[in-house]
Order: C-alpha cells, then sequence, then structure tokens
C-alpha cells in the first residue's frame, strides 16, 4: 500500500465544497480541513506508485476550485499502538 499526504489550497469560498468532492474520489480515504498554508489536508492510498497518478494530477488537482497541491509520499506508517510501544518504558500501568 502506498500513502500519500497531499495538502490543498481551495478557493476560501469554495473550500466544503472542494473538501466533499475530494472525499469521494476513488483513492482518497479521508480528507481534513486544515490550519497553516494550506486548507486542505487529503489522505490518499493506492496499491502501487503509479496510481497516484492517476488520483492525483488526474483527479484531486481537477476538482474545481483546487487552486493547488503539495504532495509528501509517505515511506512508514506508524499507528498509535505502534507509537506507545516505541515509547513505553516498560513500567507497569498506573492504573
Amino acid at each position: 500500500m502506498v500513502t500519500a499526504i497531499v495538502f490543498v489550497k481551495a478557493d476560501v469560498a469554495r473550500i466544503h465544497e472542494v473538501a466533499e468532492t475530494i472525499a469521494a474520489l476513488d483513492g482518497v480515504s479521508e480528507v481534513y480541513s486544515v490550519t497553516g498554508e494550506h486548507d486542505l489536508m487529503a489522505m490518499v492510498r493506492v496499491r502501487r506508485h503509479d496510481e497516484l497518478n492517476d488520483v492525483i494530477p488526474g483527479r484531486v488537482n481537477k476538482v474545481p476550485g483546487v487552486l493547488g497541491t503539495e504532495t509528501h509520499i509517505a515511506f512508514r506508517t506508524y499507528s498509535k499502538h505502534d507509537l506507545d510501544a516505541a515509547f513505553a518504558l516498560g513500567l507497569p500501568d498506573a492504573d
């Protein structure tokens, strides 16, 4: 599985519509509204690296109201469970 984090700049008047349209695209698992330089963050998950081309420039960038994107490819996924284990000190839980 290949995961890409896509930051999206959108037309301010259309952020909600853009987010819903992107969230409905095949290959997009979630869309978040975010603070900072970008308006939205989309999580794209596909089976093969070459499928990113179909999803991001092929569909996400063509959504009306998308002004630009910045894509980051994830190398490894760390779940909350993995992070808890990585930072555990071996001490018993204090219930």
